[in-house]
């Protein structure tokens, strides 16, 4: 289910984050994968940012310079020119055409065209009963609850996978998507990109066809089964039941044959979220919340970041998965990426599932499964009662018979919380991507059993955070400013906020969210000041070229009195650079 390819080692490069004993592991794969493209940014100011056959001339005079025949492709969503090397190159071979790039003082970046995979596993059965994730009190997420109130109507989710295979119990609320396979092998669908995003399967019949060390694998029909955990049909006496089920499902096809490149799942993002994208017609249903239930080894290159930025700012909310390499999300993108919900896996028992990454850099747990023990043989499947049961199909290759499977891994609990996001929006339709996120880790409730290494605040509980975007937050408890506040370059600026009638001091984990437009976060150091002026920072000039800050900080502020005028102080160390405060919450 998961392979390797088109990726460089000396560049950075992506393989597949999942929990598949057989599969190779992703690092190793990764050290000796070939290049095929480069992603390259111009700055603003130059010619080649605006103009395609600028952009040609200058890859062609730097692939010349380098020994090799590289030309300009397309432009992809983010405005970044996609540079060919002529075919799969070796790692160093595509690190000197970069270093062309990177001489240049016209290049804001340049990195490899890497790809990524699904992060999912195999395995069988039926019905809601079995659905432990959705209502089991020690370690569901408490979905039934949220449904008094909401179901997701009025949403659509796009679903950023492998595409989809026709499912009667999702057929009802599917809309239409689009396939972004731009390679015609990859895809196995005849040609490029076009607009049916129909699940071709991503099986691959030998080992190492898709790089060094990849296995032979049958299709997952992943895209499927992640639809299903969102918006499966409901109440309609088959099968099992989305989160969801009131939200439509954009299927927008990345992963074909050897996983997904970079630059395809950058426009992907782009276009599911509403922005356009060359040579593609409009969306017409532009998605609330994107799913990525996809990735691999690296940290967040900048082509990730940008679309995933520009995302956000047209309203969409942007869950990944943390991936299952049972190590730090901070080594994996798009885990590592900012602006994005980052989702954990845990258990049955209410533990991090054993594959599931962990860290600093997660935001939240949900419901991910394990159809096997850690301590099983790797390969086996002993506990698939104790998996996510969902859509899928009985095709090994090509598409067979529907049925419904259970699978473990990050892959599955992302769209807990996609679903989860879907409601909210549903629910208020005010709702932004940084409240979003903040509702969902402030309303989490502790996990039932152990997270080694981090799993951000806790379990998603699905009732408790809709009823807390559906009413009053209580008096007292939570307290905003959205005055925008300029950052000009080189200066200090606070924002004040009063706090009133909260009794005693405040907790150990109060929460700081913060929300500010700046186009380079590494520019700044952003501290809350306590009413005493004691002094907590939450973000120390890191993020480099990173833009905006939509985060939600937790501080043990439990030595100071509550009431009085806490203050935000932002500090712009360096020119070049400006934004705002555009709004930032303490939440009691």
């Amino acid at each position: 289910m998961s392979v390797t390819l088109l990726a460089g080692s000396a560049t950075a490069s992506v393989a597949v984050a999942v929990e598949n004993p057989a599969a190779a592991s992703a690092a190793a794969v990764a050290a000796t994968a070939p290049v095929e493209n480069l992603i390259v940014g111009y700055k603003s100011s130059a010619t080649e940012a605006s103009s395609n056959t600028a952009a040609a001339d200058d890859a062609a005079a730097k692939g010349k310079k380098a020994g090799k025949k590289a030309k300009f492709d397309r432009r992809l969503g983010t405005g970044a020119a996609l540079v060919n090397l002529g075919g799969t190159v070796a790692p160093a071979e595509a690190a000197d055409v970069m270093a062309q790039f990177r001489a240049d003082p016209d290049v804001a970046y340049v990195e490899p065209d890497t790809r990524a995979y699904a992060t999912a596993v195999t395995p069988n059965d039926t019905e809601y009963a079995k659905q432990w994730d959705l209502f089991e009190p020690t370690a569901g997420m408490n979905v039934p609850a949220a449904w008094d109130k909401t179901t997701g109507s009025g949403v659509t989710v796009a679903v950023i996978d492998t595409g989809y295979v026709a499912h009667s119990d999702l057929a009802s609320n599917i809309v239409a998507g689009y396939d972004f396979i731009s390679s015609a092998t990859y895809a196995r669908d005849g040609g490029g990109r076009d607009s049916n995003p129909a699940d071709e399967g991503d099986w691959n019949a030998t080992d190492g066809e898709c790089g060094l060390n990849s296995k032979a694998s049958n299709s997952s029909w992943h895209g499927t089964h992640v639809a299903g955990t969102i918006a499966a049909a409901t109440n309609n006496s088959k099968g099992v039941a989305g989160i969801a089920y009131g939200a439509k499902i954009q299927p927008v096809r990345v992963l074909g044959k050897c996983g997904g490149s970079t630059s395809d799942i950058v426009d992907a993002i782009t276009w599911a979220s509403g922005g356009s994208v060359a040579g593609v017609p409009a969306n017409a249903t532009p998605a609330k919340v994107i799913n990525m239930s996809l990735g691999g080894p690296g940290a967040c290159g900048t082509s990730y970041q940008n679309a995933i930025n520009a995302a956000v700012a047209r309203g969409t909310t942007v869950v990944v998965a943390a991936g299952n390499s049972n190590a730090d999300a901070a080594g994996f993108s798009p885990a590592s990426c900012n602006n994005v919900i980052n989702v954990a896996a845990s258990n049955r028992a209410g533990d991090r599932s054993y594959y599931s990454n962990y860290g600093a850099i997660i935001d939240i747990a949900a419901p991910g499964g394990e159809t096997r023990r850690a301590t099983d043989t790797p390969g086996t499947v002993t506990t698939p009662e104790n998996a996510i049961l969902s859509t899928l199909n009985a095709g090994t290759t090509t598409p067979g018979a529907e049925n419904y499977k259970p699978y473990q891994g990050t892959s599955m609990a992302a769209p807990h919380v996609a679903g989860l996001a879907a409601l909210l929006k549903s629910a208020n339709s005010a709702l932004t991507p940084a409240q979003i996120e903040a509702a969902i880790k402030n309303n989490a409730r502790p996990l039932a059993g152990t997270c080694t290494g981090g799993c951000g605040t806790g379990l998603a509980d699905a009732a408790a955070t809709v009823a807390a975007v559906t009413s009053t937050p209580p008096a007292g408890k939570y307290f905003e400013n959205t005055a925008d506040v300029t950052i000009g370059d080189n200066t200090t600026v606070e924002s004040p906020l009063t706090v009133s009638g909260v009794t005693g001091n405040a907790p150990a984990t109060l929460k700081v969210g913060v929300n500010i437009a700046h186009t380079y976060i590494g520019d700044l150091k952003v501290d809350l000041v306590a009413p005493d002026g004691s002094v907590y920072t939450v973000h120390n000039r890191s993020g480099s070229g990173t833009d905006n800050i939509n985060q939600v900080y937790t501080v043990n502020a439990s030595s100071e009195v509550a009431n009085g005028t806490w203050k935000l102080r932002v500090n712009d160390n360096a020119g070049g650079d400006t934004g705002k405060i555009d709004s930032w919450n303490l939440t009691f």
